[in-house]
């Protein structure tokens, strides 16, 4: 696929450093990425930032723009959200019209705080799940990069981590599969979008891995031989 035909991506709350850890490594592959935050001024410091980190690195022909995330979700074709648990229906109310027709990657993980280390799934099963009852099923809501740490986003190097990717419609989980690829990763069909589950639990036991070993732990798929 040419640049000129890859998808427009926009990342909903996508100033922090998972957010803009995943900008960064489309942005590089040739995609025109999007950061979105509740307000614009917010999201055009992350994209200023993250022109000063690319450019020290030596990657200056990007396209990153800032947008508010009404804007950001109308703009892009596909939408990722990388917001807190506490704000994922919030945020996905306010641009629940401007997702209608498209692919939604849900990248939430319902953390409890103050025991993030402790899995304490939802009544309605996941955050995917959430996501998807609440936008209907005119938006395919896939689940994904729950357990990659932002850390490894951040760095410059390819990322030595898999990412389990559900949704209830195979094409759009392969789409997000492509996207995951061009971040540096291994992505998996993992099913549907009940699924999740199973990806944002571990993501409370990786942080208990990474308190107990001071590292950022994330997850691999083995026997899959020459597949």
């Amino acid at each position: 696929m040419t640049e000129a035909n890859l998808p427009v991506l926009a990342i909903l709350g996508g100033t922090g450093d998972l957010g803009t850890g995943l900008a960064r490594r489309w942005a590089q592959a040739g995609y025109q990425v999007i950061i979105g935050s509740r307000t614009l001024e917010k999201a055009e410091a992350a994209v200023a930032d993250l022109r000063e980190v690319m450019a020290e690195r030596g990657v200056g022909d990007v396209t990153v723009r800032a947008m508010a995330n009404q804007d950001a979700a109308a703009a892009a074709e596909i939408v990722t959200l990388t917001v807190p648990f506490s704000h994922q229906a919030s945020t996905l109310e306010s641009v629940r019209a401007a997702l209608q027709g498209k692919i939604l990657i849900d990248v939430t993980v319902p953390l409890v705080p103050p025991r993030v280390a402790r899995v304490q799934l939802p009544e309605q099963g996941s955050a995917g799940q959430i996501a998807q009852e609440l936008l209907g099923e005119e938006v395919a809501v896939v689940s994904a990069f729950q357990n990659v740490a932002a850390a490894h986003l951040q760095e410059g190097r390819g990322v030595d981590c898999d990412v389990l990717v559900s949704g209830n419609k195979k094409e759009a989980r392969q789409a997000v599969i492509t996207l995951v690829e061009a971040a540096g990763m291994r992505g998996f069909h993992a099913g549907m979008i009940n699924n999740a589950a199973a990806a944002e639990a571990l993501t409370s036991v990786l942080i208990s891995i990474n308190k107990q070993y001071g590292c950022h732990a994330g997850i691999k798929i083995s026997g899959l031989g020459d597949a």
